[in-house]
């Protein structure tokens, strides 16, 4: 009963409410309709002062060819008639100028009312190029009166002249000058006329926006004032009771699959723990990704994808207790937090039996799709006591689990806590590096085997360690990549790559193009296409002197991310395009045409012993036909030895890359090897004769 009345006296307390918004929505409506109002009479008054402005133009226009017309007849005129048409001449010389005179202060007092986007386009048409409508029209007046008063001499009449003297050679009224102050003025209307509509467009705009809310208000207003309404809304109370409640649930569960989501699992992760300790259970955290889920999404498509993702949940949650937390971080990265899961065999067991379940294979519009799942597991308290250290240790046994080939699971193990460190430490020292800019640019030559010419070099990131030496890419990339600093090392490695291929561009060292790794963190930086070209400015070099490798995933980013526009703005500006490790991903045949790749790079593990593995042999001439169907040119990378560069010929692909060729040097060793193999070119000898 009292929360029957509670009910009741919020609902009249929300019809006052209504009542009262009834006059405020009435005072709204008012103060828009005088809004639109005073908007209305600024837009007549604007339009006014431009349609005025607009007539002057209009007149000036025919004012500057009747006074061409009239100093041309007056000239041709018989004595007789002179007199009379020099004083029309004069009439519309005053005239030619005071309208002058009258249309710069309407300009200058509607630049003194705000109009500052009037006054800029306008002064352009009277003092700059290609118009000059100032000087013309200067001109065309004082030519005029020039004209005049050399006439009044020839007459021998006096009469105003505006100060001018005669003189017959500096008075031309030429056709010059008459259409160059005609286009002056049309452009000028030109100009008005369009400034004009935009403000007119614009305050259109503005004024049936104003009104479409006044008509909101009144709907609005109409709906919400009755009676009824407030039964209505007594009904809504419960709905919206029950709208909190879903929206509760859609906070913490995730809405493609129903589990828990990220949320969730941060704020009961330590709950769960804390119920661990205090009845001395152990927990385990298992961390599940699926091994091919980017190539369904891919091949098949998002929707596959999404489906992959439900069953996948589906079967996670049929396999655990209810007891258990099922929980989906993100994309592919699922998390359960098992309660009370006894020896680490039985955590075995239990492992086993829910990747058993999720690696069934999955039916989907008659194609038979198979996810595989790879999982790492950490255990409380043996791995860790907190929630954060519990996921970072379940994390790092799942990229051991997936070094493995994947489909599998793994423990995480003092090894692994081990390499964790060192990847720490890594880490902070790839940062220490990147601030100090102590990235090194190494250069590996590409050749041509049907002439032996120097093609291109690629340009190979490097790190020297201060204590551990030369560190392979192998070891830093996918620790930068995992922390989000391989943007950064591409920058310094973009950078100096090409400020050292413009210094071989100026001294005229042949090195065909540079081809340098562009990620696609880099390309989905705002601010990369401007790095890029003022490097090359800076550098002094050609844009067609560059190359960018990216992989095939690139290619396949979603045009949401803007980088397939930025590589097309890229080719037109001349700078070339490759597709680096062909035949490694799941790129569409449809983006491999020369409309926008220039050039496509055949994976080492091609390349390795093709001249014995015939698997290998046969997919180099498949993909050096389809190249050269298609008009684009085609490299192999990792040639080793000169069995494989034979190999490489036979089949048609005569530009390689490798160690048969050289080895990655740096810039120092990389001019001299340029140097070395670039044609000796003849010099100039000034040969001294005697002279008889």
């Amino acid at each position: 009963m009292t929360t029957q009345q509670s009910v009741q006296a919020g609902s009249h307390r929300l019809v006052q409410l209504f009542r009262s918004a009834y006059w405020v929505a009435l005072a709204i409506i008012a103060a828009m309709a005088l809004a639109s109002y005073l908007l209305l009479q600024q837009m007549l008054a604007t339009q006014q002062g431009d349609q005025s402005i607009l007539a002057l133009a209009h007149a000036q226009r025919a004012l500057s060819q009747r006074v061409v017309f009239l100093a041309l007849t007056t000239d041709d005129a018989v004595f007789t008639k002179k007199p009379g048409l020099l004083n029309s001449l004069k009439e519309v010389t005053t005239e030619f100028e005071t309208n002058y005179k009258l249309l710069l202060e309407k300009a200058t007092s509607a630049g003194e009312a705000g109009d500052v986007a009037t006054m800029s386009p306008f002064d352009a048409v009277l003092y700059s190029r290609p118009h000059h409508l100032d000087y013309f029209t200067n001109m065309l007046a004082a030519n005029a009166w020039r004209f005049i008063a050399a006439v009044h001499t020839e007459l021998s009449v006096s009469g105003p002249t505006n100060g001018y003297l005669a003189s017959r050679e500096s008075a031309r009224l030429d056709e010059t000058t008459a259409r160059a102050t005609l286009a002056g003025y049309t452009a000028l209307s030109d100009l008005m006329r369009d400034q004009s509509n935009a403000r007119l467009e614009t305050m259109l705009k503005l004024h049936k926006l104003l009104f479409l809310a006044t008509l909101g208000i009144i709907v609005m207003v109409a709906l919400f004032i009755f009676r009824p309404m407030a039964n209505v809304i007594l009904r809504r109370t419960h709905e919206l009771v029950d709208a909190r409640n879903s929206m509760a649930f859609i906070a913490v569960h995730d809405g493609l699959t129903g589990l828990h989501n990220r949320a969730f699992v941060t704020d009961h992760f330590d709950t769960l723990i804390k119920g661990a300790n205090r009845r001395e259970e152990r927990l385990a955290v298992i961390q599940i990704d699926l091994d091919r889920f980017k190539q369904i999404n891919d091949t098949m498509g998002h929707a596959a994808g999404d489906m992959v993702l439900v069953v996948t949940a589906q079967r996670m949650r049929e396999a655990c207790r209810a007891s258990d937390l099922c929980a989906r971080l993100g994309g592919d990265e699922f998390l359960l937090v098992l309660s009370d899961v006894g020896t680490s065999e039985d955590i075995n067991g239990l492992t086993k039996r829910i990747l058993a379940a999720v690696n069934q294979p999955i039916a989907y519009q008659g194609a038979t799709i198979n996810p595989g799942a790879s999982a790492g597991i950490a255990v409380y308290p043996v791995d860790a006591d907190n929630s954060a250290d519990l996921m970072v240790h379940a994390d790092l046994a799942l990229y051991a689990a997936k070094k493995m080939g994947g489909s599998s699971f793994s423990f995480f193990s003092d090894e692994l806590r081990q390499e964790l460190e060192n990847r720490r430490r890594l880490e902070n020292d790839i940062k220490a590096a990147i601030a100090h800019e102590n990235f090194s640019v190494y250069f590996q030559p590409q050749v041509s085997l049907s002439d032996s010419k120097i093609i291109g070099v690629e340009a190979l990131a490097r790190w020297h360690h201060a204590e551990r030496g030369m560190i392979s890419p192998g070891d830093f990339i996918p620790v930068a990549e995992q922390a989000g600093l391989m943007a950064q090392i591409g920058r310094i490695v973009v950078r100096k790559a090409i400020l050292e291929a413009g210094a071989w561009h100026r001294e005229d060292i042949n090195f065909g193009r540079l081809a340098v790794n562009v990620s696609g963190a880099e390309l989905r930086e705002n601010d990369f296409a401007q790095f890029l070209f003022a490097t090359l400015d800076e550098a002094e070099l050609p844009a067609d002197k560059l190359s960018l490798e990216i992989v095939e995933s690139v290619i396949l980013d979603d045009e949401k991310t803007g980088i397939a526009a930025k590589l097309r703005m890229f080719r037109i500006a001349g700078i070339n395009l490759e597709l680096d490790d062909f035949g490694t991903g799941y790129a569409s045949l449809s983006h491999v045409n020369p409309n926008e790749i220039d050039r496509l790079k055949i994976d080492r593990r091609f390349v390795k012993n093709i001249n014995n593995n015939s698997d290998n042999s046969k997919i180099v001439r498949a993909i050096t036909e389809l190249a050269r169907g298609l008009g684009i040119a085609i490299i192999a990378e990792g040639a080793e030895t000169e069995e494989e560069l034979a190999s490489l010929m036979a089949l048609g692909c005569s530009e390689v890359q490798g160690y048969s060729i050289a080895f990655p040097m740096p810039d120092g060793e990389a001019r001299d090897w340029l140097v070395a193999r670039n044609p000796k070119k003849a010099k100039l000898t000034v040969v001294r004769d005697k002279r008889a």
